[in-house]
């Protein structure tokens, strides 16, 4: 009876278990997560045009020497800022000086001979005066009275001839005088000396190199747009332009010149533009940054 009752107990046990593992449990609902919110576009980057060009200055240039000759002085060293004529270098000039003052030593003679020739000429019209007066009154012979004249005529050919070698001395002495300016090395413009080729001693000749100058303004930019740009930007258009190292300050420039052509290699045209007002820390060589708007 016991084991039949135990038996009953274990066979219930069992059951409630088996019914337990066939229930499934319900599981909680979880809330949706929303979707992000997508980001406005930015059309401002879409409708501007990036560019890039060296920045030039229209006066700069590498000063030659005109003669040859020994560099006996330098008076201008590199990032010395300059007028134009200035001097910069000064080359032997002691066999041209000499030349130059023998030159002038010879054109003050001739003016003095001409001086000397144009007295007797007074004197050889007064003689000519009365002679013409003594043939008039038939005190001399005709013999007499041509001679007068011909002295006339002579020391009037003297002067004439006096007068030419006049002239050609003073050509002389303008050629020595332009030969002894090539001595002295003069600044082309208002700039600043970048770079000294020389030293004091050295012998140059004709055509060496002596000094680059540069002028720092008015500053201009060089650049190329896409051809499409052809016939829509134009003089005076605005634009800015910065410096890589400075992309945060702009400068306002203006264009100044536009390529009526497009160069069929690239398809662009190049296009210059001017630096307004001050430039900062822009200088000649470095490369800027043009921003514009498309077209």
């Amino acid at each position: 009876m016991k084991r039949a009752i135990i038996s009953s107990v274990v066979l219930v046990a069992l059951g409630a278990l088996s019914g337990c593992s066939e229930s499934k449990p319900v599981a909680a609902a979880t809330p949706a997560t929303a979707a992000p919110a997508a980001r406005p576009a930015q059309p401002a980057a879409e409708n501007v045009y990036l560019a890039s060009g060296p920045l030039v200055v229209e006066n700069q240039v590498d000063i030659a020497a005109r003669r040859e000759g020994e560099v006996v002085k330098i008076l201008a060293e590199p990032s010395t800022w300059v007028k134009k004529g200035q001097l910069l270098a000064l080359l032997d000039d002691r066999q041209i000086a000499a030349e130059r003052e023998a030159a002038a030593a010879k054109g003050r003679s001739l003016e003095y001979n001409i001086r000397n020739w144009e007295a007797e000429a007074k004197v050889f019209q007064a003689d000519l005066d009365r002679a013409q007066k003594m043939w008039d009154a038939q005190l001399i012979t005709r013999e007499q009275l041509d001679h007068a004249r011909y002295k006339l005529d002579q020391d009037e050919w003297e002067i004439k001839r006096e007068n030419e070698l006049l002239k050609q001395n003073k050509a002389s002495e303008q050629s020595l005088d332009l030969e002894l300016e090539k001595t002295r090395i003069r600044a082309p413009f208002d700039g600043i000396v970048a770079r000294r080729y020389i030293r004091a001693g050295q012998r140059v000749a004709a055509g060496d190199r002596l000094f680059w100058v540069t002028a720092e303004s008015p500053l201009r930019v060089k650049f190329t747009l896409p051809e499409s740009f052809l016939g829509k930007i134009k003089k005076g258009e605005p634009m800015l332009v910065s410096s890589p190292d400075l992309p945060d300050a702009p400068h306002p420039a203006k264009v100044i010149e536009v390529s009526p052509v497009v160069d069929p290699s690239s398809g662009t045209i190049e296009v210059v533009a001017e630096l307004i007002g001050a430039t900062g820390d822009l200088r000649p060589g470095m490369t800027a940054n043009i921003r514009l708007d498309k077209r």
